[in-house]
């Protein structure tokens, strides 16, 4: 439809073209403008006009334009300079102005962008939806890796936790304890025995002379027995010792001194030898010789005791001062052994002896020791190499020993010693040894035997009486 069959209402078409910059017009060409009116195409000062996209030179369409609404073969059509204002009083409208120069505006992505933006996958995409989504994932992330790592940590703790003992506890020696023959009724309370002997199996000629342990007679004395009772019924447990010099029946042997048996026979006839005298069923059996025992000492870092009074005695190779300190295991091993420095004699040192095992005890099963790996490793390792164990004596069993021995230090143990008759009775065949009192003895066995609860110590089992 040409300009003169177009109503003067109908829209007057538009140029089309690619638009360029200022320095271009519709693909590098000018458009050419032409002002003339078409017959009949507008009513006189109407806005008619028609662009005409001829290119200058050849009259050629420029690319991607339109060719002129009207053309007129009579005039040919003027070409506007880029810029011509066309004021509306002379009857024409003037063209669409051209934008303004200045970078192409950045195209943006569908939504806010950023951190919480959304993304092309929707909220949790690219971008996120605004909301601290990602974060909260990736904190959780974290949270369950912490998680995981803190409980294997635990499990891994637990394992070494529960290695260090059952390891150690196959390293120990087991001996046969149990005694042939006639033995006496197994009865309520668990009932224990534990022998330090002056065993010097596997020490270098240094290191007994270290521990002032030389002699021929190896492995065949006890320096301490003491039974370790613990009650069924209630009651404290008890730990009882029996004087080394005591005199008393030996099954098989002539009546001597109670640690003869240990040198006869080994602990299957002290182990008879404690239950004929005393007609309580032995259930367990645990020595520790004189390496183990100073080991263990220095796997602690040494225990700290007491002195009662001044101490210096040659054959137990010590010189200590009165008052508390920390001893190293050789000078501990010299104290629990001396005797001839002490004024009550054997029964002092069997004093000795037990307060030192407590505090032994006490040191070992605290917290500072038991819950951390490498110190309960040490003291492990250390027990495992000089102690004896009876062919029936379980992990549980040796457990209930060491729960007596460390209550000593807090008085939830009794320390007990077998009542005595007199220090200075004079034998036939081994010169001045101990006896006991019949009569007060036997009251305490029988105690233990019935499994009485024991809150106080029965008469004349203490070593002031």
């Amino acid at each position: 439809m040409s300009s003169r069959d177009r109503s003067p209402d109908e829209a007057r078409p538009l140029p089309t073209g690619r638009w360029a910059p200022d320095d271009e017009v519709w693909d590098d060409q000018p458009f050419e403008v032409d002002t003339r009116q078409a017959a009949g195409a507008a009513p006189a000062g109407g806005d008619a006009f028609t662009v005409d996209t001829r290119d200058a030179r050849d009259g050629r369409t420029g690319r991607g334009g339109a060719r002129s609404a009207v053309r007129s073969p009579q005039r040919a059509a003027r070409r506007a300079p880029a810029g011509t204002l066309f004021p509306e009083d002379e009857g024409y409208a003037a063209p669409a102005p051209r934008r303004s120069r200045g970078p192409a505006p950045e195209r943006r992505p569908d939504g806010p962008v950023g951190p919480g933006g959304p993304g092309p996958g929707g909220p949790g995409g690219r971008g996120g939806d605004g909301r601290p989504g990602g974060r909260r994932t990736r904190r959780r992330r974290l949270l369950r890796t912490g998680t995981a790592l803190v409980v294997l940590l635990l499990l891994a703790y637990v394992a070494v936790e529960a290695w260090i003992p059952w390891n150690a506890w196959n390293h120990v020696q087991r001996v046969a304890d149990a005694p042939a023959g006639d033995r006496p009724t197994d009865t309520a309370g668990r009932n224990y025995l534990l022998v330090g002997s002056d065993g010097r199996e596997g020490l270098t000629q240094a290191q007994q002379q270290q521990l002032n342990a030389q002699g021929g007679d190896i492995g065949q004395r006890t320096d301490s027995i003491i039974m370790v009772h613990v009650p069924d019924g209630g009651g404290k447990a008890a730990l009882i010792s029996f004087p080394r010099d005591s005199y008393v029946p030996i099954p098989g042997y002539k009546s001597n001194k109670i640690n003869a048996s240990f040198a006869f026979g080994g602990p299957k006839l002290l182990e008879a030898t404690i239950e004929q005298n005393t007609g309580i069923h032995v259930d367990g059996y645990l020595e520790i010789g004189f390496a183990g025992f100073a080991g263990v000492v220095d796997s602690l870092g040494g225990v700290e005791v007491c002195v009662p009074f001044d101490m210096k005695d040659q054959y137990a190779a010590i010189d200590l001062k009165k008052g508390c300190q920390t001893l190293s295991g050789p000078t501990a091993l010299g104290y629990v052994r001396a005797r001839h420095s002490d004024p009550r004699g054997d029964i002092g040192r069997a004093d000795r002896q037990r307060q030192f095992l407590g505090a032994i005890m006490h040191k070992a099963l605290t917290p500072s020791t038991v819950l951390v790996p490498w110190k309960e490793k040490a003291f492990a390792d250390a027990s495992a190499k000089g102690l004896y164990v009876g062919q029936d004596t379980g992990p549980t069993d040796v457990l209930a020993i060491l729960q007596a021995l460390r209550g000593v230090d807090g008085g939830d143990t009794l320390s007990l010693v077998v009542p005595i008759a007199t220090e200075s009775y004079q034998t036939s065949n081994a010169g001045i040894a101990v006896k006991w009192d019949t009569e007060k003895a036997k009251a305490l066995f029988t105690m233990i035997k019935n499994d009485e609860p024991l809150t106080v110590a029965p008469s004349g089992t203490t070593s002031n009486e």
